[in-house]
C-alpha cells in the first residue's frame, strides 16, 4: 500500500520514488535520501528530494540534480532538493516521509 501511495503522478506520468532513491544511494557525500511528490499547479505533482549529508560533506541541491541527470531520465530528476543534516526518523530508523511531505501540501489545501 505504501508504494502505491508514494507513487508520484506528474503530468500523467507515473514516477516511482524508490528508483530515484536507489540512484541517490550511490552519490558520494549523502547518508540517505527521501523522494516524494509535492503539489505543482500545472502537472499536479512534482518530484522533491530531501537528502541527508554525511558529516563534513559539501553537497548542494544543484550537485544532486546534476548527479541524477547522468543516471535517470530527466523528468524524474527532482525539481526541488532540500539538504538536511538530519532527516526525521522513527524509533527503528525509518525516514518519516510524511513529516517532510505534509508541509508542502498544507498550503495547497488538498492532497492528491
Amino acid at each position: 500500500m505504501d508504494r502505491k501511495n508514494g507513487m508520484i503522478i506528474s503530468g500523467g506520468v507515473n514516477i516511482y520514488p524508490a528508483e530515484i532513491e536507489v540512484a541517490l544511494a550511490t552519490m558520494p557525500g549523502l547518508r540517505d535520501a527521501a523522494v516524494f511528490g509535492v503539489s505543482h499547479a500545472e502537472y499536479g505533482e512534482s518530484v522533491m528530494a530531501a537528502v541527508e549529508l554525511l558529516e563534513g560533506a559539501d553537497v548542494c541541491a544543484g550537485d544532486v540534480q546534476s548527479y541524477l541527470r547522468e543516471r535517470i531520465a530527466g523528468y524524474k530528476v527532482p525539481r526541488t532538493v532540500d539538504v538536511h543534516t538530519h532527516l526525521p526518523r522513527d524509533d527503528s530508523g525509518k525516514i518519516l516521509k510524511r513529516e517532510l511531505r505534509d508541509p508542502n501540501w498544507e498550503a495547497v489545501g488538498r492532497r492528491i
